[in-house]
């Protein structure tokens, strides 16, 4: 048996080593997480109203 195999596949990614990038770099990085909130955001809300809408179908 190979001891990846027993690893969670979803691991979470290692948080980045803020210390060495320069402020471009972590106003760059700031703006991508940004981005990926806003992403998040608009997911939930997407999956939120198909809820909504599954519920009204199927409430009586």
């Amino acid at each position: 048996m190979d001891l990846d195999d027993l690893e969670p596949r979803n691991k979470k990614p290692e948080p980045r080593n803020l210390d060495v990038m320069s402020i471009e770099a972590l106003n760059e990085y700031i703006g991508e997480l940004e981005a990926e909130i806003a992403r998040i955001r608009h997911a939930i809300a997407a999956k939120e109203e198909a809820r909504a809408g599954a519920d009204s179908v199927f409430k009586i």
